[in-house]
């Protein structure tokens, strides 16, 4: 999708901190970081949110879960978070699905 920021980076039409890649996903560091490691994992497929992935390529979705598990032992992380968000109400502000991983600090339970 033109209008899509994540579609742009996997594309390669806007610069992104890629640190890691496979035939179906790309993983990029978060310029909003909220912990020292912030990576987004993305599908290179669009699909609009983690319940559209998860409807139209399960596979995918597994593949978003497996590349961020990488990302986090590539920067040395046993402990880590990894958050969908699906809808503008969850705090989605790009509508392509897109994974979080959140590590290298202590969280707290509820999220907020």
């Amino acid at each position: 999708m033109a209008d899509c920021l994540f579609c742009r980076i996997v594309a390669g039409d806007v610069d992104a901190d890629v640190v890691h890649e496979t035939e179906r996903t790309l993983a990029f560091r978060d310029t909003n970081a909220q912990a020292p490691t912030h990576v987004l994992v993305v599908p290179r497929d669009h699909y609009e949110n983690a319940a559209a992935l998860a409807a139209g390529d399960p596979a995918a979705a597994a593949e978003l879960v497996t590349a961020a598990a990488a990302v986090a032992e590539a920067d040395g992380h046993d402990d880590y978070r990894l958050v969908f968000n699906t809808g503008p109400g969850s705090g989605q502000t790009v509508f392509h699905t897109h994974l979080h991983l959140l590590a290298g600090r202590p969280f707290t339970w509820p999220p907020g």
